[in-house]
């Protein structure tokens, strides 16, 4: 018997199906119509859908007896900061990555047409490259900005750039350029190449998250010194390779 038959809790699944495809939708549900859109009978649910409002998961309107949610998911999710549980998640997997390639690394996140550092490790070595933690930076100069850029929706990424004051300045070809690093970069899943800011740096940056499931959340990036990897005692590939196994130890820890 494998692990997802072992431990199945049928009545606690049926109650995350219903508040799942509540949140789906736009619009108020009938018991029978949600039931059709879990695949279940209405009577199947009926007392999980008891259970939901009298815990005050969901609202029964008064005159239709279609159901929504409530805001209590909302409060109960705001009770914690995402970026504080992804700054724990993250610690941990970030020091070990430094301490394995001996060279600096840290999280960033889209913030307000910017990106921001949210955690930072330093190389364990006597030369580093710090970048603070808080710090914003400009989406189209940098590793992390073209990532999470990326593996935005489509229509986010557009209304995103016409906003952003460095984009609006490129010429259409570099506009065009821009773009297509863009798929580039989905294409091959990271970016690598020597930073547009800083001379002597290479950035090595990679997406935290499942584009096709819940969204890409941060971006792990490595602003590597080429001087303290000229002797390539870690091999290029094999810094890639070690940024990917952190964000796999990330992405477990805030279950994604």
């Amino acid at each position: 018997m494998n692990n997802d038959t072992k431990y199945q809790a049928p009545a606690l699944d049926k109650g995350l199906d219903i508040l799942e495809y509540l949140s789906a939708q736009s619009v108020p549900l009938s018991q029978t119509e949600i039931a059709t859109g879990i695949e279940k009978t209405p009577n199947e649910i009926y007392r999980m859908l008891m259970s939901l409002e009298s815990r005050g998961y969901i609202l029964r309107d008064e005159v239709s007896g279609k159901y929504r949610l409530s805001l209590k998911l909302f409060y109960l999710s705001h009770r914690h900061s995402p970026i504080d549980e992804l700054r724990k998640a993250a610690q941990f997997p970030l020091e070990e990555l430094a301490n394995t390639i001996r060279q600096s690394c840290h999280l960033s996140i889209f913030y307000m047409n910017q990106v921001m550092v949210i955690i930072h490790a330093k190389s364990p070595g006597p030369i580093a490259l710090s970048i603070e933690e808080g710090n914003l930076f400009p989406l189209p100069l940098t590793a992390s900005g073209k990532v999470l850029l990326a593996y935005m929706p489509e229509s986010e990424r557009s209304t995103v750039l016409k906003n952003n004051s460095i984009f609006k300045k490129y010429a259409k070809q570099q506009q065009e350029d821009f773009l297509t690093s863009l798929s580039e970069i989905q294409q091959t899943g990271s970016y690598f190449k020597n930073s547009d800011s800083v001379s002597g740096v290479t950035d090595i940056s990679v997406p935290i998250g499942v584009a096709d499931k819940n969204g890409i959340i941060a971006c792990l990036t490595i602003s590597m010194l080429n001087a303290l990897n000229a002797d390539k005692a870690i091999e290029n590939d094999v810094i890639l390779e070690e940024a990917y196994k952190c964000v796999k130890k990330i992405e477990q820890r805030i279950g994604v």
